[in-house]
């Protein structure tokens, strides 16, 4: 009996490298591929159903894969892959000051991306060890996703579903939000494996109802227009690179630059208002009353909206503020959801110890967090909700209080993301936020892309990346409280729950 099991391993084992004619490292060279391949569907490539076909190719090499630990590292080194190219922008910030920084870009890119692949290796593995089945990899998947989103302050940038953004299929987000967005780029994934694989009738009928459901969107989509007597929005771009910013000889270059744009006449007259990018003056606010009536006298009776830096006794705030006419604060917002080592830094004061700060933080403490979010008074503009930069990637912290305002105000600077992927796909996750609560955006980057979005998600109008300018545009109205901002993530949680319990109660039957 022993010497006919012996055989029958020897067998298995020699099926398994007929299987694999690419050998042990071929394999992983193949899966990390898959991988990188698949990010090719995020902004601002947009070859979205490259990233199903390399997820169905990823599903198919973790079938074959035995155990779920070999699965979940099958998960990491696809996901590492996928992060390689999807981030690949995240050198750019350390580039800003090579001498300085430069030596931690290559660090940055391969940790971060090897440690956003875990959350692949948990979905690969969890769905292995709960049988390994369609519903069982989507649903893992999707949880892993969500949690990627929250664990450590949350980096939910270049999900699968962001692949859809540009796609009809976005409007399904007022739905269910970027996690049905996943899961329908998962169901995707699954129908075309299922054809490959044999089954013709689930394959099938998974891509039917994702052709229906992307028409159906496009349908569907809200049309784009701004009432006649909507207000109009004055977006402001300097252009100001990183690394010219904060130099003293060119920072008066680019506040002219600012106020010139302010004050260009236009044919439709003055805006109702006008929105400078984050920190676009060098002043704190605690000093800016002398620069707030310059401001102030080049809108010629516009409020204006711009972001700078406060100082609250020891602590300094990445901060929003709106002035009047005479150029008095009516409104201020202080930035809550901070950038973890670029905006401050964990063990902030050891660590400036030893010389090392954040991208963004004079010091080792780096900026305060704010208050949280909240909606702001902006008279016959209605309400506003700010936002500053990287708050605009996270659903959780607009999703409660979205609903309270006509329109989204985000403030940015793009320059520290440079000039290839980061800056396109910040916009898209924008798209998507105004997308999933039905609430236009105003988006001003100071190196672009500025942009005037709909609550549809659509792009109204835009100033290119790279470009100084100025453009008017009227504000689009709200459409009305989504299903997806009355539920935010729950519902999508609860049926990937389920997808995986299931795969667990099969594989106990």
């Amino acid at each position: 009996m022993s010497a006919r099991l012996a055989g029958l391993k020897r067998s298995a084992l020699s099926l398994r490298h007929r299987r694999n004619p690419l050998g042990r490292r071929g394999c992983w060279a193949a899966v990390m591929a898959c991988g990188a391949l698949a990010a090719l569907g995020q902004a601002p490539w947009g070859l979205w159903p490259l990233t199903v076909l390399m997820l169905a190719g990823l599903y198919a090499f973790s079938r074959e894969t035995p155990g779920w630990r070999r699965a979940a590292l099958l998960g990491w080194v696809a996901g590492t892959g996928y992060f390689l190219v999807a981030l690949s922008w995240i050198v750019e910030p350390f580039l800003v000051d090579p001498l300085r920084h430069g030596w931690m870009a290559p660090f940055a890119l391969v940790f971060l991306c090897m440690g956003m692949a875990l959350f692949w290796a948990l979905a690969f593995g969890l769905a292995r060890r709960a049988g390994g089945e369609a519903l069982a990899f989507a649903g893992a998947f999707v949880l892993a996703e969500a949690l990627r989103g929250w664990l450590f302050t949350g980096f939910p940038w270049a999900q699968a579903g962001h692949v859809l953004i540009d796609t009809g299929l976005r409007f399904w987000a007022s739905m269910g939000g970027a996690h049905l967005l996943t899961a329908l780029v998962l169901a995707g994934a699954l129908g075309v494996w299922h054809l490959a694989a044999g089954s013709r009738r689930a394959g099938a009928g998974a891509l039917a109802t994702l052709a229906v459901l992307y028409a159906a969107g496009t349908v569907l989509m809200p049309a784009a227009g701004a009432p006649a007597d909507a207000p109009v929005i004055r977006l402001i771009q300097p252009n100001a690179a990183q690394h010219e910013k904060w130099d003293p000889a060119l920072m008066p270059v680019f506040f002219d630059r600012q106020l010139r744009f302010t004050a260009a006449p236009s044919a439709a007259g003055r805006p109702d208002l006008v929105v400078w990018p984050e920190t676009a003056i060098p002043t704190l606010l605690n000093h800016a009353d002398a620069t707030f009536g310059t401001i102030a006298k080049a809108a010629q009776g516009s409020p204006v909206m711009l972001g700078l830096r406060r100082l609250d006794g020891p602590r300094i705030f990445n901060s929003l503020v709106v002035i009047d006419e005479l150029g008095m604060v009516t409104a201020r917002y202080d930035k809550h959801h901070l950038v973890p080592f670029g905006e401050y830094m964990p063990f902030g004061g050891v660590m400036a110890r030893f010389g090392i700060h954040g991208l963004a933080a004079e010091e080792g403490g780096g900026y305060s967090s704010g208050g949280g979010p909240r909606v702001i008074d902006l008279g016959a503009l209605g309400s506003g909700l700010p936002l500053i930069c990287y708050e605009g990637v996270f659903p959780r912290n607009i999703n409660p209080v979205a609903g309270k305002a006509d329109a989204m105000y985000l403030v940015t600077n793009d320059a520290w993301f440079g000039k290839v992927s980061g800056p396109y796909q910040h916009l898209a996750q924008a798209r998507l936020r105004s997308a999933e609560q039905g609430v236009p955006m105003v988006r001003v980057a100071n190196t672009g892309v500025s942009a005037m979005i709909d609550g549809a998600g659509r792009v109204v109008a835009h100033i290119p990346l790279g470009q100084a300018g100025w453009l008017d545009v009227a504000l689009p109205d709200a459409l009305g409280p989504t299903v997806y901002a009355r539920t935010g993530d729950l519902p999508m949680l609860f049926l990937a729950l389920a997808f995986v319990a299931a795969g667990f109660g099969m594989r106990r039957a």
